[in-house]
């Protein structure tokens, strides 16, 4: 889809006069930090900025670098992911540092055909990781980036699907400042699901979230917040009267942490990898 020079450069003039207006501040914006960047990256998917924003901070104290947090215990990563949920999220964050230190020379290699051989890191997040730490005018999308694109280009239409937001997103990219473009349209993007229905709805790719409680997600999160304030491992009884939960669910869900490397048994009990 081309849309006529006009219309794109009024549209940039509209994004950019919003993100002048009403643009937010975070600590991870406007630093030239790899490591600051793909933290904040990785706790931003699926987790809203309210809730990163504090725990970015404390984890910027605990792991100052990617050195840090490579040599850290998982015990206590995924403490300090605490209240984050996704908690493989936390350890994905530590593989990638080890990643980084073992096989890059502890600097972060900028290629995105590279980032998304890392743990945790698909195509979006590499491009997000380049336009932000790297400032390069990469494509890529997201929720926030989405409802822009089909509020302003697709009004009319359903079941808009990301090949035809792409081209669009493209043509728009600033060249010489994408990073601050990006957080432009991410700005304008949480403006407008606050101010009318989420244009994102008419995505092909939209899926409304599960409930929460209750959810596998939960239990999940339950066996890990366990595990890490405990003292001591826990055996499956333990666990499944913690939890109040089904025995053999709760059992399901910890034999899939332990394939996953988030736990480990050591016969009968269960601890932190």
């Amino acid at each position: 889809m081309e849309i006529d020079h006009d219309i794109i450069t009024a549209f940039k003039q509209f994004i950019w006069k919003y993100y002048r207006d009403n643009g937010r501040q975070f600590a991870w914006r406007n630093i030239d930090d790899p490591y600051g960047i793909v933290i904040s990256e990785i706790m931003l998917q699926q987790t809203q900025t309210y809730r990163v924003a504090p725990k970015y901070d404390l984890w910027i104290q605990a792991f100052p670098d990617f050195a840090t947090l490579a040599q850290a215990p998982l015990r206590d990563v995924l403490t300090a992911w605490q209240g984050l949920g996704y908690n493989r999220r936390g350890m994905y964050t530590q593989k990638i540092a080890q990643k980084v230190m073992d096989e890059f020379n502890g600097e972060l290699p900028s290629d995105p055909e590279i980032l998304i051989t890392f743990p945790g890191i698909g195509r979006n997040t590499a491009g997000s990781i380049n336009a932000f730490a790297f400032n390069k005018p990469v494509v890529f999308i997201e929720t926030n980036i989405r409802a822009v694109f089909i509020h302003s280009f697709f009004k009319d239409k359903d079941k808009v699907h990301d090949n035809e937001l792409l081209p669009l997103i493209a043509q728009t990219v600033d060249q010489e400042n994408p990073r601050e473009w990006y957080y432009a349209l991410m700005d304008y993007g949480v403006f407008l699901k606050q101010q009318c229905k989420n244009p994102s709805r008419k995505s092909a790719h939209h899926t409304k979230q599960s409930k929460f409680e209750g959810s596998d997600r939960q239990i999940r999160g339950q066996v890990i917040r366990l595990l890490t304030t405990q003292p001591m491992p826990m055996s499956i009884e333990q666990l499944v009267g913690a939890c109040n939960k089904d025995a053999l669910r709760v059992q399901n869900i910890v034999d899939q942490l332990c394939s996953e490397l988030l736990l480990k048994c050591d016969g009968d009990l269960y601890r932190i990898f």
